[in-house]
């Protein structure tokens, strides 16, 4: 699904430890409704409407989500913060960092539902037409949108978002959208988009996903340059005002011509949301404390056991919340780039492996707060598990005399140090793995068994918080005669240094949805491997992940999809690009009490845009601009 990877190429700005719990919140199953007697990828007529596979939660007489206030207060400040820095407004190319809440100024076409796996209702365009065979999509513009100074939407803004997107934006979007033929304007609010032949059922919801940009503002601008200039957007907020790196602050459109439409009614509920930039994390987590800003997410296990006994916590004025979040976790590592010669070797990428003591980091460091993440869709049932059966085995055996044999004999795991002997049969089966890879120890160093070459790599980092954890990998590395060094550097530079691939190692997170498609090319496809702003960092280059993601994409019912996934994520997890890391199947938040929130935590989890300022509460705290 493609909202995960749009809301990355809006900012790169990842977090790199997993999440929490909550606290008993009221979570509803999301049953389905039939809305028509048949399928509604069937009907060649308008609908309001449309999901992957036909059934929708919501009827077309909806007036709103379940996990939104409809009455929610209008209102108040939103102060929050985010690391790091940026240089630019344009959130949709591969040049620069781009300021962190530049998806508020943009509607799509569609709004996708958070407690549906993939199902997307009328924003934009107020209805979408689809045949059965999938061959196009036609979306009927509402013809109450309306530009954030007052320009009217139409067919000729949808043309230009989506033709300036694949020729000047970042070069992944030309690869999401290769499957679609070319487009028709059929009149000043009806768009057609014609698709190549192929099984892509997605691809009506990936257009839907498609943000609208005015192209009468782009007329006389270079799409492809960063920009200071600020924009005109399609959504519920403007930018007010900005200091480069230091803040950005967005103000509500109140005249934002959608506020009732359903899918975002009771949303975006702030007048005012403002940003400040922080370049050191324990100066950021202190200035949430004495109250700078009102909401933080929490993403280190020792800060959230032992960092929050404060007064602030003591005294009920700042809360503490565990929020599940029932969406795959997906996968965050240790990346090794197999486009480096010294990665290039399944055995090499395995006996890296040893180099993690989970176990031993879970009690020392993380307050046995974590999960080891053992699956590319961790936390889902779309993750691989036990021995492959069913479908997910009738799929590998086509590739047996392409995949390891291991692969349908033993579930993958990962190694435990903690059981009997742990270490030292680690340390033997790494090291046989490495002499079977060309490697060998001389005068404890370990050197390519034909040149003498060192065994010698940099682990490229961003976050403080993980220093210890590399200091670990590095004493680990050493027993086997391998040096590996560290080095912490900026945001900036890690993120163009990520795009170009200029590294050995790093670490970020692949998040995932319930819904997994067409995005999945960008991960780990061999074209996206040589594609410079795509998600395949590891430079993965498989026939068989290919074969398998085109079979994924073409999954004609949940089922299919779920058991083509397994398949996907056991053939990565045996190709052993990553040293996974660890997950929380929920999300910490802790926040000043100030707020108001729906009852209702949708399946897909917490989304601060169906909060609001409560009133009394901010008067009371003398916070929150009441």
């Amino acid at each position: 699904m493609i909202g995960a990877w749009v809301a990355g190429c809006m900012a790169l700005a990842w977090p790199m430890i997993s999440q929490a719990e909550e606290a008993k919140p009221n979570i509803t199953p999301a049953p389905t409704v039939a809305v028509s007697e048949e399928p509604l990828a069937s009907l060649a007529r308008p609908e309001y409407a449309i999901s992957l596979y036909g059934d929708l939660k919501y009827g077309p007489e909806f007036t709103h989500f379940d996990y939104v206030n409809p009455d929610a207060p209008k209102g108040g400040t939103l102060l929050d913060s985010s690391t790091g820095s940026f240089d630019t407004l344009n959130p949709f190319i591969l040049k620069g960092d781009a300021a962190i809440g530049l998806g508020l100024m943009y509607d799509t076409l569609l709004v996708q539902s958070m407690d549906e796996p993939f199902s997307e209702y009328g924003l934009v365009a107020q209805k979408v037409e689809v045949p059965q065979d999938r061959s196009y999509a036609t979306f009927f513009i509402n013809p109450a949108a309306r530009f954030s100074d007052d320009t009217r939407i139409t067919a000729d803004d949808v043309i230009f978002s989506f033709n300036t997107l694949i020729e000047k934006g970042n070069p992944t979007y030309r690869q999401y959208y290769a499957s679609v033929d070319h487009l028709e304007k059929l009149d000043d609010l009806t768009v057609k988009f014609v698709f190549k032949p192929g099984d892509n059922l997605e691809l009506p919801l990936i257009l839907g996903d498609i943000p609208v940009l005015p192209a009468h503002y782009w007329k006389d601008k270079d799409f492809s340059k960063t920009t200071f200039d600020i924009p005109v957007g399609s959504g519920p907020y403007m930018i007010k005002d900005f200091e480069p790196g230091r803040h950005i602050t967005y103000v509500r459109n109140k005249n934002y011509w959608a506020k009732d439409v359903p899918s975002v009614k009771g949303m975006y509920n702030f007048d005012t949301i403002r940003y400040d930039y922080y370049r050191d994390l324990d100066v950021e987590r202190q200035a949430f404390f004495a109250g700078e800003y009102y909401y933080r997410g929490e993403f280190s296990s020792r800060e959230w056991a032992t960092g929050y006994d404060k007064p602030p916590v003591r005294n009920g004025n700042i809360k503490k919340d565990l929020i599940p979040n029932h969406q795959p976790r997906g996968m965050q590592g240790f990346i090794m780039n197999a486009r480096r010669p010294l990665f290039a070797d399944h055995r090499v990428r395995r006996a890296l492996q040893y180099a993690m003591d989970f176990q031993w980091l879970n009690r020392a460091m993380f307050y046995g707060a974590y999960q080891r993440t053992d699956s590319y869709f961790v936390n889902s049932e779309l993750a691989a598990t036990g021995l492959p059966h069913g479908e997910e085995l009738d799929i590998l055996n086509k590739f047996r005399d392409k995949l390891p044999p291991d692969l349908f004999t033993k579930p993958y795991s990962l190694p435990d140090y903690d059981q009997e002997n742990g270490r030292r049969k680690a340390l033997r089966e790494a090291m046989t793995l490495l002499n079977d890879a060309g490697w060998e120890l001389r005068d404890q160093k370990l050197v390519n068994k034909k040149t003498g070459e060192p065994f010698r790599f940099s682990l490229m980092l961003r976050q403080p918080g993980f220093e210890k954890i590399a200091l670990m990998m590095q004493t680990r590395l050493r027993q086997l005669g391998i040096e590996m060094d560290f080095r912490l550097i900026d945001s900036g530079q890690w993120i163009n240094r990520l795009q170009s691939y200029d590294f050995d190692m790093t670490s970020f997170w692949w998040q995932q949805s319930l819904s997994p498609g067409n995005e999945q090319r960008f991960y780990w496809s061999s074209a996206a491997a040589d594609q410079p702003g795509s998600r395949n960092f590891a430079g993965i280059k498989d026939p068989v992940v290919d074969q398998i993601i085109d079979l994924v994409i073409s999954a004609s019912n949940r089922d299919s999809l779920v058991q083509r996934t397994r398949a996907l994520d056991r053939v990565l997890l045996w190709g052993d690009y990553t040293i996974p890391q660890w997950y929380q199947p929920a999300d910490r938040l802790a926040y000043w009490n100030i707020f108001g929130r729906p009852s209702v935590v949708p399946t897909k989890g917490n989304s601060m845009m169906t909060w609001w300022i409560d009133p009394d509460k901010s008067k009371k705290l003398g916070k929150g601009g009441y």
